[in-house]
């Protein structure tokens, strides 16, 4: 019987012949990934466990993105507790400071997550890497304390959902609106404990930036992965980045899939997730006069230079509405380069926005764009659930950054076009 990439890259991790969704599995880690929240945690567990040194030094990353550059003495503590330990184990990929950026665009960036990876992050948006060809899942920080002392961990193999996508995508309608509209079609647990596996015409059309924004909202279909079959664009993004060697799967004709979705993109346009659910989806047009007082741009979502570019292209010589906070973040160093390289920070200084060094602080209510009671954000980021960027009482908007640059200029939630 045929497989699954995702069986594929679960068995290949295994040692054993075959597998078949449901099974439980013991497999070995190629990477495991935490941040300032999680880590602290991991690594107490890891040394209530005796554990002495890491399974690898180079496969434990810790990457200091949320509460960074520090907001308060807590957060600094944190940071310390980490720093320290991971000096002690001598980690190769140990990212604060200039050198930091979101996790979820920094590693693969830096070619740390691969094709045929198995991939754990203490981080639900670990599915991210998924956009690459790799399985890769968010775990809680006691699962990945027992990944960072033994480089294995158990799963269950999920079943898959196959998403087909075809026709061409119209003008300002991109990744982050074929997710949304996934989403919102099959709801926040339309794939409960299962795999998400992105294909068609319309899919091999997507740039990587795109990919991985679709990959990363998979958990918020409650995806336990979501993936892609690597192909050119793949090759050319991990060639020049791969610090060791990788592979390539792909899913056999014959492979089982619990359910086949089939969606035209050239029907879509710009979609936009109303408070409080990532699937209370609408067409941009369907709204009207939803006025802001917050557009943010950036995030492990969609903060990559393609995102940048696509909201500077709005942005260029307008304004920013006078009512409106703009923040935009560059989620990594060497995307606040190219920015800067490419003109982009300029734009967006005229265009009155504020622009903020990489770092997930706002996406998840931790600092540099808190919102007050009765607020509402435009945001690029993955959530919208109650309180997730600030007050109980506020309201998070989701959107691509076309659609979030459009609504800082007009002062309401309006389409590039409505411009």
């Amino acid at each position: 019987m045929g497989m699954t990439i995702t069986e594929k890259i679960l068995k290949d991790h295994t040692g054993l012949t075959e597998i078949h969704a449901g099974m439980l599995i013991n497999a070995k880690i190629d990477v495991a990934l935490a941040n300032d929240i999680t880590a602290p945690i991991a690594i107490r567990e890891f040394l209530n466990a005796g554990g002495k040194e890491v399974f690898h030094k180079d496969r434990v990353i810790f990457v200091l993105d949320h509460f960074t550059p520090n907001k308060d003495i807590a957060s600094a503590e944190q940071c310390k507790y980490i720093r320290e330990f991971a000096r002690k184990q001598n980690l190769t990929h140990y990212y604060e400071g200039g050198h930091c950026g979101v996790e979820h665009a920094l590693l693969p960036e830096e070619g740390l997550v691969l094709p045929g990876d198995l991939v754990v992050g203490a981080d639900s948006h670990t599915c991210t890497y998924g956009a690459l060809g790799a399985f890769a899942t968010g775990v809680g920080s006691t699962d990945l304390a027992a990944a960072m002392l033994t480089g294995e961990l158990w799963f269950k193999v999920p079943a898959t959902i196959k998403f087909i996508l075809y026709g061409k995508r119209q003008k300002w309608v991109g990744g982050k609106d074929f997710i949304l509209h996934i989403i919102g079609q099959i709801g926040v647990d339309g794939a409960l404990y299962q795999a998400m596996e992105f294909t068609g015409e319309a899919v091999r059309d997507l740039p990587m930036a795109d990919r991985f924004t679709m990959a990363n909202m998979a958990i918020e279909a409650g995806g336990k992965n979501g993936i892609f079959a690597p192909d050119e664009k793949t090759q050319n993004y991990v060639k020049g980045r791969a610090k060791r060697p990788y592979r390539f799967y792909e899913s056999d004709a014959d492979a089982t899939y619990v359910s086949v979705m089939e969606i035209d993109v050239s029907r879509l346009e710009p979609q936009v997730a109303l408070p409080h659910l990532p699937s209370n989806v609408k067409r941009v047009g369907e709204l009207d006069s939803i006025t802001i007082d917050q557009a943010y741009i950036g995030s492990c979502t969609n903060g990559r230079i393609e995102d940048l570019r696509q909201a500077a292209e709005v942005l260029k010589g307008r304004k920013a509405h006078p009512y409106v906070r703009l923040i935009i973040v560059p989620a990594t160093p060497r995307v606040y380069r190219a920015a800067l390289k490419e003109g982009l920070i300029e734009i967006f200084l005229e265009a009155g926005a504020i622009v903020s060094p990489p770092t997930c602080g706002a996406c998840l209510g931790g600092h540099m764009g808190i919102l007050a009671r009765g607020e509402r954000a435009i945001a690029t980021t993955n959530r919208n659930f109650i309180g997730r960027m600030g007050h109980p009482e506020s309201e998070v908007y989701l959107a691509n950054p076309a659609v979030a640059a459009a609504s800082a200029v007009a002062g309401k939630i309006v389409s590039p076009e409505g411009l």
